[in-house]
């Protein structure tokens, strides 16, 4: 009998990519979706945003130190009537430009707003605008480092520019409140002139604070963008990972299937060919001299010509269970036959001298666990017939247990060439039926010459096991023993 071969690994098919996108986790509208495939679009926006904030705001701050001049802050025709706009609108111009390149460098251009900004409070003692294009710039810092890096750079920018507008700053949002109404700028005679307005902790605090506000602001805009994006990027390899493993398991089964059309296409075509070709070559061989023995043959071989048609069939049903209806199966995927008397029988004619005992055994109810005898009995004899022709005797025997069932198929070894190597599947099927079914198979040569295959499959079944022998009735093998 030829050595069980495993069976070749086969590759499964390629997996297929997710089709979920960041775009489509975030829910974004059209809008955001056109930001997002040009993000130029939202800097040109910003940029603009700021500009025109400056040219508003500056021109409140030239307000504002025409109204301090007229409460003696300022001497009349003094320069800051000129820098104080000139140095805010220049701020609020190279901001705008320096944020449109936030995205490929946030750090850089942070530090070069924070320079901007002790440059404009140093020269005309004013932040203007730039104070919201460094919350601006730090809520990039926050979208794309990491929150201990995003903090530091959060606290050194507040730390330097606190210090300088609290040394420097003249005019911030306290005194645009206060002093920007035109009706101060008329006034005839101050009650006193000073050469700058003078030093304010509170109007210099709330400036802190307020920058402190707009650095926070940003700071938070920034990292809830980062946990949003974040959380898009984990939804997509999620729904990546459960696309793999739908295809992985998808893969699997179409494996699990192929082979099991493999192993049910093996058992009916090795086995009733085997049996058909054993039966056609007595046939031919007892024509002249057994006419009477050629026919009962002949006969014997269109029933199993049949059988297999049949069998073949329902595992073809499998492929497409609409036509298997149409083929006459019922929609069964596979047959279920489990006649282990007309198997024997079977075998019988095609010149095996088979012994059976336990045939009329009461099998469970299980049409897996019968099926699995039926096609473990069909596979043991059909390697006799293959690989042990000419042997003088074949064993089959059937025992039910209080929790298994045992089948055992024996022979004594051929006296003939075997007729085929074989494909390996036979032996490698039973074992895969007994293991769907916790069972086991021992086959292998015996010692005193001839093959021995052995199966155990356990079954959850505690009803009384009824010998059926008088119902069915016994049949004697070609020995005249009892069958």
């Amino acid at each position: 009998m030829p050595t069980p071969r495993a069976a070749a690994p086969q590759t499964p098919a390629p997996l297929a990519t997710s089709v979920l996108t960041e775009m489509q986790a975030l829910h974004t509208g059209p809008l955001g979706r056109l930001v997002a495939a040009r993000p130029w679009i939202a800097d040109l926006a910003l940029a603009l945003v700021v500009i025109l904030l400056g040219l508003v705001t500056a021109e409140l701050a030239r307000s504002t130190v025409y109204g301090s001049t007229g409460l003696g802050m300022f001497f009349p025709g003094a320069s800051a009537a000129r820098v104080v706009p000139a140095v805010w609108w220049v701020g609020a111009v190279v901001g705008a430009v320096l944020l449109t390149v936030r995205r490929a460098a946030p750090l850089v251009v942070t530090t070069m707003l924070t320079a901007l900004a002790v440059g404009s409070l140093a020269t005309a003692g004013v932040l203007g605008v730039v104070g919201v294009c460094l919350a601006c710039a730090l809520c990039t810092v926050a979208a794309t480092r990491t929150p201990r890096t995003t903090w530091i750079t959060c606290a050194t920018v507040f730390l330097v520019v606190t210090v300088a507008l609290w040394y420097w700053q003249d005019i911030g949002l306290a005194e645009l409140l206060l002093w920007s109404d035109p009706a101060l700028a008329s006034l005839d005679e101050p009650g006193r002139r000073l050469p700058a307005p003078p030093f304010s902790g509170g109007r210099r605090s709330f400036s802190a604070l307020l920058l402190l506000g707009l650095l926070l602001l940003g700071v938070a805009t920034g990292a809830v963008a980062r946990a949003r994006r974040q959380h898009a990027h984990d939804l997509v390899e999620r729904y990546a990972a459960m696309a793999r493993e739908r295809d992985q398991s998808a893969a699997l089964a179409r494996v699990s299937e192929r082979a099991r059309i493999a192993r049910e296409m093996h058992d009916v075509v090795a086995h009733s060919v085997s049996v058909m070709v054993a039966l056609s070559d007595g046939a031919g061989a007892a024509l002249d001299r057994a006419p009477e023995r050629s026919r009962e043959a002949l006969r014997e071989l269109s029933r199993t010509g049949r059988g297999a048609l049949s069998d073949m069939q329902g595992v073809l049903g499998a492929l497409d269970p609409g036509e298997s209806a149409d083929a006459g199966t019922g929609g069964s995927a596979v047959p279920v036959a489990a006649d282990l008397t007309m198997i024997v029988e079977r075998f019988r004619a095609a010149g095996i001298p088979v012994r059976a005992r336990g045939l009329d055994v009461d099998l469970p109810q299980d049409t897996a666990l019968r099926l699995a005898v039926a096609r473990v009995v069909t596979e043991a004899l059909t390697n006799v017939l293959r690989h042990a022709p000419g042997t003088p005797r074949a064993e089959v025997a059937v025992r039910r247990g209080p929790s298994g069932l045992e089948v055992e198929v024996l022979d004594d070894g051929g006296t003939r060439p075997g007729t085929g190597g074989g494909s390996g599947r036979g032996i490698l099927g039973m074992r895969e039926r007994a293991a769907l079914l916790d069972g086991r198979v021992e086959a292998g040569p015996r010692p005193g010459g001839g093959w021995r295959v052995r199966v155990v499959l356990p079954f959850d079944d505690r009803r009384p096991a009824p010998v059926q022998g008088a119902r069915r009735g016994r049949t004697e093998g070609p020995d005249g023993g009892q069958q």
